[in-house]
């Protein structure tokens, strides 16, 4: 094993749990795991960076139904670009967590303005969006940049996992094509492996351009499914947050880890569409990494 710094980690089961396992996969033995199949999947969004109040995501996509009411007027009276117009961030956040609470009716609406947002573009046309939209967002609440916006813990892992031959890739319900951007910047994790959640895509006089049809939401059941096609290898680490990745979790043989959002003073504390996973946890031994007790510190200042 490659000792590597986990510096922002305090010291306790959940830091340990980490070190053992990773001695464990990297010393001839019974628990020795070929560099190959040392694939770790993480989630993203209340994984690597902040999800409150809102996905940033959302925050690009709630800009851009703004500036489709503004040329559409008609558009106004409806969800979901009545809420972007009003600024009502509890109408998004209220879809988001009754998704995870099983009750979807919000989120179809949502989804279907999503879809809408940036139809019909290149794909280099939304990444140009994409990077403008990260050159000057601030995050409402923290008023930091969305770029420093990342857990130092958890870029700090990516790197202790790295330096004794894993291979990390990002699994999310995030756009892929809103990640792929910027996640070379925030985590060093190239394009080619962000998994996420993505629009169908056509191939149109020379470029592949957007279509406002949903190819994958890449959530639930549905992350282990698309992290094989995408991988070709089970994971033995992941780490998650919530309901979401109840099943990619459940997918990985080796090391699960569940991120508490337990901290309000750094950052936020809510379990509110992490019950299950919670229960879960508890029930299966998956290790909880909680922000407040694990981490010493919670973004690169």
């Amino acid at each position: 094993m490659i000792l590597a710094a986990l510096d922002s980690w305090a010291d306790g089961a959940a830091k340990a749990a980490i070190v053992d396992f990773v001695g464990r996969v990297t010393t001839e033995g019974p628990g020795f795991v070929v560099p190959q199949e040392r694939v770790a999947v993480f989630d993203n969004d209340g994984t690597l960076w902040c999800e409150k109040p809102m996905y940033i995501q959302l925050d690009f996509l709630i800009r851009r139904l703004v500036q489709q009411a503004d040329a559409d007027s008609s558009l106004r009276d409806r969800q979901p670009y009545r809420a972007a117009v009003e600024g009502d961030l509890s109408w998004f956040g209220d879809a988001v967590t009754k998704h995870y609470q099983g009750d979807d009716e919000m989120i179809k609406v949502l989804g279907a303005g999503i879809l809408s947002a940036n139809e019909a573009i290149t794909v280099e046309k939304h990444a140009t969006r994409v990077d403008e939209f990260f050159a000057s967002a601030i995050h409402p609440t923290l008023k930091r940049p969305y770029t420093a916006c990342g857990y130092l813990p958890m870029v700090e892992l990516l790197r202790y996992l790295e330096s004794n031959g894993f291979t990390c890739y990002i699994a999310s319900g995030g756009g892929r094509d809103f990640m792929r951007p910027i996640t070379g910047q925030l985590y060093q994790v190239p394009p080619e492996r962000v998994i996420g959640s993505s629009v169908g895509l056509i191939y149109q006089d020379g470029d592949v351009v957007t279509t406002a049809k949903l190819e994958f939401l890449d959530d639930g059941p549905i992350k282990p499914v698309r992290i094989w096609s995408r991988v070709g290898r089970r994971p033995v680490l992941a780490a998650g947050n919530s309901n979401g990745d109840i099943e990619m979790l459940e997918f990985t043989r080796g090391l699960r880890l569940l991120v508490l959002h337990d901290d309000a003073e750094r950052e936020f504390d809510y379990t509110a569409g992490a019950e299950k996973a919670l229960q879960q946890a508890a029930r299966d031994g998956w290790t909880v990494v909680s922000m407040r007790n694990d981490w010493t510190t919670v973004f690169d200042d």
